[in-house]
């Protein structure tokens, strides 16, 4: 029985999507059988698609680093045909197949069990995206913030993860400012919970190695100078949660925040978490996201579109969350 699914190859330098008949046994190595529901649009997800380097790691490979479904069959102890799943990042998209295809065939050891009142179309509208604002959210918990402790800062604020990291922190109590270079989207984000808007113009610029505290905690998936920026004015033993790069990967800033002000830069990798920690993460999503409120940032598209919304999501042109019906 074949199924569709969009493969990524490369001949020399370029490299070429499209959309394919595979069968079930081109399916890779893995101990738990899937029938894939929904996948997402990450912006890795981008990078993958447009060939960038440091993503897929070997071809012809599916890309999609998330994928939600059911299990069909598993020779893994803790599923059973009939549970309904999801993965987020691992190896997928990177050395093994991801979630832009109908079926999937992977490590069991790799899986979290949905929690109830979560659809795997819900999952795949939190996505790694909201999964990594969740985990952003608990670094901040850990370091000992609460919303007495001040606003946190949401930066790239109408992403994926910032758009999750708004509501969630809007849900707990916090007062919520978001960085946007998108000010016709204020709206949209004070909807999500956001208090105060400011123009990431004011953040991507070089700045002073320390400034004025205005905020006692971030989420920040921007990286470079933008980063620089967000722990120079980060409060006395605030803390910043770093989970990504667009804006680039260096670090351009000095250690005064951390030893003049106590500041906690805490890294956030999504992909090789712990499963103790996935599952923490997706329990407290399912309590601390307002589902309701997610559906208003969420378009579904087709494995089809996928190719296009890569592209639309490096260029800056997604808006919330785009779910793949990979059966449309």
């Amino acid at each position: 029985m074949t199924f569709k699914a969009l493969l990524a190859t490369r001949v020399d330098r370029t490299v070429t999507v499209e959309m394919v008949d595979l069968s079930e046994d081109q399916l890779m190595d893995g101990n738990v059988r899937i029938d894939v529901d929904y996948s997402t649009v990450n912006y890795k997800d981008g990078l993958a698609l447009a060939g960038r380097p440091g993503v897929i790691q070997s071809y012809p490979l599916v890309p999609g680093i998330d994928l939600a479904g059911t299990v069909t069959q598993s020779s893994h102890p803790a599923y059973a045909a009939g549970d309904r799943v999801v993965l987020n990042g691992w190896g997928l998209s990177q050395t093994h197949h991801g979630g832009y295809a109908q079926k999937a065939r992977v490590n069991g050891d790799w899986l979290v069990r949905l929690p109830d009142g979560i659809s795997t179309r819900d999952a795949m509208a939190i996505g790694t995206a909201g999964y990594t604002a969740m985990l952003s959210v608990l670094a901040l918990e850990h370091a000992g913030l609460t919303p007495d402790s001040g606003a946190v800062l949401v930066t790239g604020a109408n992403g994926g993860v910032g758009s999750v990291a708004i509501m969630i922190l809007a849900k707990l109590g916090y007062r919520v400012i978001a960085s946007t270079g998108r000010p016709e989207e204020s709206a949209y984000l004070t909807a999500l919970g956001a208090s105060d808007i400011i123009d990431r113009k004011t953040l991507s610029e070089p700045g002073p190695p320390i400034a004025a505290p205005r905020w006692a905690g971030a989420v920040d998936s921007v990286g470079s100078q933008t980063l620089a920026n967000v722990l120079a004015q980060t409060d006395y033993r605030g803390a910043v949660a770093a989970c990504g790069l667009a804006q680039g990967v260096d670090l351009p800033g000095s250690v005064f925040p951390f030893i003049l002000r106590n500041v906690t830069l805490a890294g956030i990798d999504s992909v090789n978490a712990p499963y103790a920690v996935r599952v923490k993460a997706w329990e407290r999503l399912a309590t601390d996201v307002d589902l309701a409120k997610l559906a208003t940032s969420v378009s579904e598209i087709s494995l089809a579109d996928v190719p296009r919304a890569g592209r639309d999501i490096l260029e800056g042109r997604i808006r919330g969350r785009t779910v793949v019906n990979v059966n449309a």
